[in-house]
């Protein structure tokens, strides 16, 4: 059978930390408040309600075009995305789809790897189902509190080809994200949410099987796995697997069937008749540009460059905002007290200290204790081969000395006291 090549694109929504929601001026704030009390004629899909584009969340998505290196488009629009769901209340979403925002970006992975951006568009989020028991009844409820909150849609092109390769892409994205402050990124709370499209090819037919609402890197990885897995044997079998939507059951780490996947022209998209294209020009492109922060990629190059710390070290500081701060602060008397850049990196990466008890923790790690004479003249005793290796002319012994002084003291002697006090024995 010819080698089947796996073809992953994967799809984030990303909730804006914007005040209001997207098209009405009602709180954006939906986690853990009572159900049903941030709403309003417009994000309830009232008739004659009119929506009005919030500038923040264009803003908030311009920056993350930019920060993916998008191109941004002078002329962009909103437009209807029909499909009928209980916790949809218009029967369609005002999203974006011929004319997002942002277009043809990329991400890099460690390996040098480009991750191809198609699209980054910005829409409306839904509201939230809730399955309860009432009255002895299972019953599902609808909170309406998060319809109409900002939602970002990053859409990369289908360059993934493993599910490692697809939790990096994840991680770099939530990490870029975050540096931008503009979302929270808390997946447990639904404002980072993650979707994978994945077939195999060469295949009789096309298809794509998306796997929906993953909630960890690790989630996404393993549920990448059991697909590429199972589309392998139906094919290996002559079967074409059905283009389907499918969900992740975290326990069993397998997917199941819950829908079958809508095409394009099912959502029957046009032009939002009620908001007007929008126009921008190279002065909106440049405030935008403007607004972005250094970027984890940027951190770690400078890292790398004004501390000589290895990638993998720069990278693992550049995650912590609290442990780069540090690390910048306390260099000086790191340096001072005789610790490496390297030395101090790591101490933070390993979270062995904190901005509270850095200057003790510096303080413990570079001072050494004068060695007992006699712990000396027992190591001495000890290697009596090695003490008449020195004595004829072989003083490069000395360093294995020194290291069995450590040894003895558990690396608390100072290393050049410890070979001073061996030299005076010696003679």
């Amino acid at each position: 059978m010819t080698k089947l090549t796996p073809v992953i694109g994967m799809e984030v929504h990303v909730e804006l930390t914007t005040k209001s929601k997207m098209f009405c001026g009602c709180s954006a704030k939906h986690f853990q408040v009572k159900p049903n009390t941030h709403t309003c004629p417009v994000c309830l899909g009232l008739p004659g309600a009119l929506p009005v584009p919030n500038k923040k969340a264009i803003d908030y998505t311009a920056m993350i075009g930019l920060a993916l290196n998008c191109q941004i488009n002078k002329v962009s629009k909103f437009d209807r995305k029909h499909y009928f769901y209980p916790d949809l209340p218009k029967g369609y979403q005002i999203s974006q789809y011929d004319q997002p925002l942002c277009v043809k970006g990329q991400l890099k992975l460690d390996s040098g790897k480009t991750i191809r951006i198609t699209r980054v568009h910005i829409e409306e989020d839904t509201g939230k189902l809730v399955h309860k028991t009432l009255d002895g009844k299972k019953v599902s409820l609808v909170d309406f509190n998060r319809s109409g909150v900002p939602l970002v849609e990053i859409v990369t092109e289908p360059d993934i080809t493993s599910g490692a390769e697809a939790k990096e892409y994840l991680k770099k994205l939530h990490q870029l994200v975050k540096a931008l402050k503009v979302s929270d990124c808390d997946m447990e709370k639904g404002s980072m949410r993650l979707e994978a499209n994945i077939s195999l090819k060469p295949c009789p037919k096309p298809y794509k099987i998306e796997v929906k609402n993953l909630n960890s890197f690790r989630f996404v990885e393993k549920a990448i796995n059991y697909e590429l897995k199972r589309q392998a044997s139906l094919l290996k079998k002559g079967t074409v697997p059905i283009q389907e939507t499918r969900g992740f059951n975290s326990k069993s780490k397998t997917t199941f069937f819950q829908r079958t996947k809508e095409e394009a022209q099912d959502y029957r998209y046009f032009p939002e008749p009620d908001i007007p294209p929008m126009v921008f020009t190279d002065k909106d492109i440049k405030t935008w540009k403007s607004f972005l922060p250094k970027l984890p990629e940027q951190t770690v190059n400078q890292l790398i460059t004004n501390y000589q710390l290895p990638q993998t070290t720069a990278k693992l500081l550049t995650k912590s905002k609290t442990a780069l701060k540090i690390f910048k602060n306390h260099l000086s008397q790191a340096k001072k007290s005789g610790l490496s850049e390297k030395q101090l990196a790591d101490i933070l990466i390993n979270k062995k200290a904190t901005d509270k008890n850095i200057k003790s923790v510096i303080q413990s790690l570079t001072t050494k204790k004068t060695v007992d004479e006699t712990i000396i003249s027992k190591i001495l005793k000890e290697n009596p081969d090695v003490v008449k290796k020195y004595k004829s002319g072989k003083t490069q012994v000395i360093g294995f000395l020194v290291g069995q002084v450590m040894k003895q003291t558990k690396g608390q002697a100072d290393p050049n006291q410890t070979k001073d006090s061996l030299l005076k024995l010696l003679k």
